[in-house]
């Protein structure tokens, strides 16, 4: 608004002054141009965009069914870390918040019978669980997966350290997404067997304990190497602008400036999340495209190209997002997708699920669906005991109506007889 008000004031003076340039002035004067004329513009358009739903997105059962899975994998490997194989309910009844079970541990691993079997135990009066032999197998795929691919796995946690401020993150944010790189949960606690020398362990602010990366190397981003296979990115340089893909669903109706402003937005200069930001003015197009650039090389990372939106906020200040940074999901419906399915908002990277050449699937992606199908079984296998149930109790009920009809048939027949005596 200041700025516009200093504006019209320019236009005022030039207007007066060139009414009395050829009476009053004996010389060709020309006005200068006052220096907030050529303060940058900034094209940045901060509006809400209504959300639409799309049933697509919503119904992926990887991404929707991992709520469940967590807490299941969770408990799977305590029972695995046993060297007997199974444990007493005792033995988790009581880290159900650790281990992010919604309800008791007891209840919900009953929920589930084709991964979890429920036995009595040898000591105590107490139920007693271990793994099916379908999830045996299932777990030993993983323990497969993990062993075949550390080198994948170092590498997405290598490029997550690499867009932060400083290189470095926190050992207990790391934690917090070993679940979205699919990392095991025991991955720092091996460091010599699972990081290399590239990484290393420092101390934060805070008294915090920190992992670090010295690397040299240039790294590219999942945009920059499309571009390249497109002919777009030479020599570490783009021969033109690396524009987003975007992926419009069908009930998205945007107006006409934002579909303005995303247009300019797409031929702003690509700022790779791996180089320095610290020179860009956070209210600028170009700081947006670089956030927008961070999130979407973020997503790509993860198993399910998706995450909670609110784990992302958590790395706020590690990766020098704005303090709105939700907004920029909300900016740009093209391309991400915010679902609020299992009473949670869930940011999902459009591309990966348009486009499946454009980013690599991460190797433990097909072992978590299988987990997803054995939990399927589960629902079979309840609705099948309650319907056993059910008849059970219905023949029972026959069994006894029955005897009663026979009773009462005797003793009136038998009054019958007495009568006709």
């Amino acid at each position: 608004m200041l700025l516009n008000f200093e504006k019209s004031a320019a236009k005022t003076v030039r207007k007066v002054l060139s009414r009395f340039k050829g009476s009053i002035l004996p010389f060709n004067y020309e006005i200068p141009s006052l220096p907030f004329s050529h303060i940058q513009r900034v094209n940045y358009v901060n509006v809400y965009m209504k959300w639409k739903k799309d049933s697509y997105y919503d119904s992926i059962e990887h991404i929707h069914h991992s709520v469940q899975l967590k807490p299941i994998i969770a408990l799977k490997n305590c029972i695995v870390q046993d060297p007997n194989g199974c444990i007493p309910i005792s033995t988790v009844s009581k880290r159900g918040l650790q281990l992010d079970v919604p309800m008791k541990v007891a209840r919900f691993m009953r929920q589930y019978p084709s991964i979890f079997e429920e036995f009595t135990g040898p000591e105590y009066n107490h139920p007693w669980f271990r793994l099916t032999s379908e999830a045996a197998e299932i777990d030993r795929d993983e323990k497969r997966v993990y062993e075949e691919s550390r080198e994948d796995l170092r590498s997405r946690l290598r490029k997550m350290i690499l867009m932060t401020r400083e290189k470095v993150l926190p050992l207990k944010i790391i934690q917090g997404m070993q679940w979205y790189l699919g990392l095991p949960n025991d991955f720092l606690q091996y460091p010599e067997l699972n990081l290399d020398e590239s990484f290393k362990f420092v101390e934060m602010e805070d008294g915090l304990k920190g992992l670090a990366i010295e690397n040299r190397e240039r790294v590219y981003s999942v945009l920059e190497k499309n571009a390249m296979k497109r002919g777009l990115y030479f020599d570490g340089s783009p021969t033109e602008a690396i524009e987003f893909p975007f992926f419009p669903s069908k009930a998205l109706r945007m107006k006409s400036k934002i579909e303005n402003w995303l247009h300019e937005f797409q031929k702003l200069p690509y700022i790779s999340p791996y180089v320095g930001f610290s020179n860009l003015n956070p209210d600028s197009d170009i700081a947006e495209k670089r956030l927008v650039g961070v999130l979407h090389e973020l997503l790509s990372l993860f198993v399910e190209h998706s995450a909670e939106r609110r784990k992302l906020l958590c790395l706020k200040k590690y990766f020098g997002f704005p303090q709105k940074v939700h907004r920029a999901f909300e900016r740009h419906p093209h391309m991400f997708y915010l679902s609020f399915r299992n009473k949670t908002c869930t940011v999902i990277l459009k591309e990966a699920y348009c486009d499946e050449a454009a980013i690599e699937k991460h190797p433990l992606l097909r072992v978590r669906k299988k987990y997803i199908e054995l939990m399927k079984e589960s629902e079979v296998i309840l609705r099948n005991r309650r319907m056993n149930n059910r008849f059970s109790n219905c023949s029972l009920k026959l069994n006894v109506n029955s005897n009663d009809l026979d009773e009462e048939g005797q003793e009136i027949a038998s009054l019958s007889l007495e009568q006709v005596i």
